[in-house]
């Protein structure tokens, strides 16, 4: 009888800890194969920085780094419907209290924010939400370990020192014609 309580206990565990609430990278995953959205990762070699001329602050700063995901939502007259409905799923998303939001702004026809997860000085994750009536939306996570905003600015001057090898991304392209 106490092997079969402590298995049910087990299982229960397992149910638990397997959380059905949306995530931004459920969502990535789920829409990876649809037609209407681009998909992007992108490594820190993408900038293609000479490593010896950056500063420390600057080295810790792309150390922080790991890794981009870009997921576009390509509009055209066709997915309107569409367009909408995903828009909505990702603004749900972003609605929870995991995602703080750092700011958001828009206007009519076009709208961004910026969130994060994590703490202020332990940030996992920076969240970019972007659309446009006319061309669709973009989600972009970027992830890393200790980032904190200070780190963030610093990428800034490093992106600046930058050689960004834009064939890693050239599948946006599509999204702007």
């Amino acid at each position: 009888m106490k092997a079969v309580y402590s298995i049910a206990l087990l299982f229960s565990l397992f149910l638990f800890s397997c959380n059905s609430e949306p995530t931004l990278q459920k969502y990535f995953v789920e829409n990876t194969e649809n037609k209407n959205f681009v998909v992007l990762d992108v490594s820190p070699e993408i900038l293609n920085v000479n490593k010896t001329k950056l500063t420390l602050e600057q080295k810790t700063a792309l150390q922080s780094f790991d890794k981009m995901n870009v997921l576009a939502f390509k509009l055209n007259d066709k997915n309107k419907a569409e367009f909408e409905i995903e828009r909505a799923k990702v603004n749900l998303i972003l609605k929870d209290k995991k995602y703080q939001q750092l700011m958001k702004f828009s206007s009519g026809k076009e709208g961004a924010s910026v969130s994060y997860v994590g703490s202020d000085e332990h940030i996992e994750e920076f969240v970019l939400f972007a659309n446009r009536k006319e061309n669709g939306f973009a989600v972009v996570r970027v992830l890393g370990k200790d980032m904190n905003p200070t780190n963030i600015m610093t990428m800034m001057s490093v992106l600046q020192k930058s050689n960004i090898d834009l064939e890693q991304l050239k599948p946006l392209q599509q999204l702007m014609k």
